[in-house]
């Protein structure tokens, strides 16, 4: 009977003793905080243009007011982070953080206030929802090049010189032309020391366009442009000059008129001569003497400096 007794007696300890285990661990989760909501970061914009910053906007619960947060960035591909800036949490939860950078990389926030910093969690613009940091960061490369009008007989070569920044050997760049409503290249070349490029090409038939470098981009910096001017490439022509006081075969009278054969009436045409030059426009037909092309009226040729018959460049 006493063995017996105290068989029973352990099977009822042991009964008593696992709901009090499930309750002592009831009561540990009921005292467990529930975990702090992630803060959010805002990048002003992805895609950055070379010498402005980047700036990233967030908000964290007010709980964190004060706390330090710190901006670090790393390059493609690299895992080392350096620290660009830091700021404070304000007491409604919202910070800013702003800092310059060179190449195209990836951001994130860290909250520097606790023993071990761990990432926030960054806002993706447009995607309604939130994406984990790093957050992605495109720097355009800046190309500097000298803006201006660009004359040169075909078949001779025009050298447009420039800078890209920042600065590294190697780079591919591009010098480009309208054509209609499309770039098409005229010529590449690799950048030097500092980033600084010569690009050369030999000009075509007459004609005018717009001309323009661009750098393609690299794992460095994202693509980058900039307008060169407009490009006229002229061909010799012979001309005279007539005062067209009478009626023209246009039909009107412009200010800087010329005459053509061919051309049709109202077509716009650059000369230069004597190192000027004059953007004239068809509205009379002539000459008709072997050997000229163009017949200049008193207001074209007074302007060029031009006066009895010879050669001027003309872009058509």
């Amino acid at each position: 009977m006493t063995k017996s007794r105290r068989t029973r007696l352990g099977v009822g300890a042991l009964m008593i003793g696992i709901p009090a285990s499930a309750a002592a661990i009831a009561a540990g989760q009921a005292l467990a905080s529930p975990p702090p909501a992630p803060a959010k970061i805002q990048p002003q914009s992805r895609h950055i243009a070379y010498g402005h910053d980047v700036v990233l906007r967030g908000s964290a619960p007010a709980s964190d007011a004060g706390h330090t947060v710190t901006l670090e960035y790393a390059e493609r591909g690299a895992t080392v982070w350096s620290q660009l800036g830091s700021t404070t949490i304000g007491s409604s939860g919202g910070f800013r953080l702003a800092a310059r950078l060179e190449h195209s990389g990836h951001v994130r926030v860290l909250d520097t206030s606790s023993g071990s910093p761990a990432p926030l969690v960054a806002s993706s613009s447009g995607s309604g929802g939130a994406t984990s940091s790093p957050v992605p960061v495109y720097v355009a490369a800046g190309v500097h090049v000298r803006r201006h009008p660009i004359n040169v007989l075909a078949g001779q070569a025009v050298l447009v010189r420039g800078r890209l920044v920042p600065g590294a050997r190697g780079r591919k760049v591009s010098l480009q032309a309208l054509q209609g409503r499309s770039w098409d290249t005229l010529t590449t070349t690799r950048t030097h020391a500092a980033g600084r490029f010569v690009l050369r090409y030999v000009a075509g038939s007459a004609g005018q366009q717009q001309i323009r470098v661009r750098f393609a981009g690299d794992p460095l910096n994202d693509r980058s442009t900039a307008g060169a001017g407009q490009m006229t490439v002229y061909r010799l022509a012979e001309a005279s000059w007539y005062n067209d006081a009478g009626t023209t075969a246009c039909g009107f009278h412009a200010g800087l008129g010329v005459a053509n054969r061919t051309l049709p009436c109202g077509t716009k045409v650059a000369f230069r001569y004597g190192g000027r030059s004059v953007t004239a426009t068809v509205d009379d037909r002539g000459p008709y003497v072997g050997g000229r092309d163009w017949d200049l009226n008193q207001n074209t040729a007074a302007a060029l400096g031009f006066g009895g018959v010879g050669q001027v460049w003309s872009s058509q």
